[in-house]
């Protein structure tokens, strides 16, 4: 497993003004209506189905499934993201999902055939209480499917803005199928996903009430080859990431030293991690241009670089734009047509350092 060796308190980053909104991104919005069709279409087959989902944010994933008249229950314990998802027509729980949550959910509602996660499980280092509320609420033939980011794809990509505060796991294949093992379950399934620079769906049942999939050998016996949590593989990863920064760094360097203007788009978690290892502050990046208003005219953390409404990006375009939101570098670059016409390019430096 690997993690973090420090945990925030869920209190200090799960709070009532959580910023991140799962449908401000278009792809988003298309991926979880398709994963919510897709779910509806292979797993509430019975008089009733019950889908619940843990940290269901705005609704993103579950309105698909209240649009299609299935019972279904969203749990996140951040009160302006659950009043949001209240208010597409899903039913929240304000609340973070644990055993004891989900026992009072069973006990009102009955079991769950889906108990769906995205981006979540990663954040929980409790997983062993949620292992539990999954066998509490789930029923007997029921899946637990999450998906999260891909410690093979970080390490491939060398995307080390994925290490950041609320990624306490960095989950791979082999070491959900051990957790599994630990609280009755089997991973049964396992997808690899491009959303958010590479995750992995797994798919989770009760053991030996589903015939796993080729898909699980197939990517853990890829993860023994690779050697992903080998020394020497991770050290080698170390490695890059201290070379892209420092390139990062010295590019940043000589482009404000030639007098070209800078900024960054995208006042993401990642950018964070970042700023702070790289040591990139106002005086190299002197704003950075966001399209969440509860970001707006705050400081980046660490680093203090101030973050602005990204009406302002244009007023007037900066030469070159850092994307610290490279995980949506398609959707944003294809949105942001003016910028590169009046002769603007972007900055990216996962897998590596380049000007596009």
């Amino acid at each position: 497993m690997v993690q973090l060796m420090e945990e925030v308190p869920r209190e200090r980053m799960f709070r009532e003004d959580y910023p991140y909104r799962s449908s401000m991104s278009s792809v988003m919005r298309e991926h979880f209506a398709t994963t919510a069709r897709r779910l509806l279409a292979t797993e509430c087959h019975g008089d009733d189905p019950f889908v619940v989902e843990i940290g269901c944010n705005d609704g993103a994933m579950l309105k698909t499934v209240a649009a299609a008249g299935v019972r279904h229950l969203g749990v996140d314990p951040s009160r302006d993201v659950v009043e949001l998802a209240a208010a597409q027509g899903v039913r929240v729980r304000f609340d973070f999902f644990q055993e004891s949550t989900a026992k009072e959910i069973r006990a009102a509602d009955g079991p769950a055939d889906v108990i769906y996660a995205a981006n979540t499980m990663c954040h929980i280092p409790y997983v062993d209480s949620v292992f539990r509320g999954v066998d509490a609420l789930l029923g007997p033939d029921g899946v637990f499917v999450f998906e999260d980011p891909y410690l093979g794809d970080i390490v491939e990509r060398a995307s080390f803005d994925q290490i950041y505060d609320e990624h306490f796991y960095l989950f791979s294949a082999s070491s959900v199928q051990a957790a599994a093992r630990r609280f009755g379950f089997e991973l049964v399934d396992v997808q690899r996903l491009p959303v958010h620079g590479g995750e992995v769906r797994y798919t989770l049942a009760r053991a030996g009430r589903r015939r796993p999939s080729p898909a699980v050998a197939e990517l853990t016996a890829e993860e023994g080859r690779r050697q992903l949590t080998d020394s020497t593989i991770l050290e080698r990863f170390g490695m890059q990431v201290k070379r892209n920064c420092e390139e990062l760094t010295a590019l940043l360097h000589r482009l404000r030293d030639a007098g070209h203007t800078v900024a960054a788009y995208g006042a993401t978690a990642k950018s964070a991690t970042v700023t702070n290892y790289c040591g990139i502050g106002p005086g190299l990046v002197p704003a950075i241009y966001d399209s969440t208003v509860a970001k707006q005219g705050r400081l980046s953390p660490g680093a203090h670089i101030p973050v602005k409404p990204i009406e302002e990006f244009s007023a007037p375009y900066p030469e070159y734009a850092l994307l610290f939101a490279w995980n949506h570098a398609e959707e944003i670059i294809a949105r942001e047509t003016a910028f590169r016409e009046q002769g603007g390019k972007w900055i990216l430096y996962v897998p590596d350092v380049r000007v596009v």
